[in-house]
């Protein structure tokens, strides 16, 4: 695996754990949604995610990362559709998805 592509999947990983350091153990879409500020950083290390996981593709299209597409797409849709965010829709990402990104990162990681 290309340096690069490390480096990328480093950054999203740095980024997955920083979701999980302002969500804290106790997570509550209530609290995520009562903070602006919060709100805002989850969606700043979702740009970061997005921003590598694009890079990565144009390297190496074949690596596989599931949901690939639909982590770019969000990335498109948090820079460019900003007024358009739908909080349901990153907090389901962070739920459902994060995890398993997270363990597909670290496991391309070790290799």
């Amino acid at each position: 695996m290309e340096i690069e592509i490390k480096k990328y999947l480093f950054d999203i990983l740095e980024s997955i754990e920083s979701i999980e350091n302002f969500l804290g153990e106790k997570r509550n879409f209530n609290v995520y949604m009562s903070d602006k500020m919060l709100r805002r950083a989850v969606e700043r290390e979702f740009e970061i995610i997005g921003e590598a996981m694009s890079r990565i593709e144009k390297i190496d299209p074949t690596l596989e990362i599931s949901s690939k597409k639909q982590i770019i797409s969000l990335r498109n849709r948090v820079i460019h559709g900003y007024d358009r965010i739908d909080d349901e829709i990153i907090w389901g990402t962070i739920v459902r998805h994060l995890p398993l990104l997270k363990l597909e990162t670290s496991d391309l990681l070790e290799k």
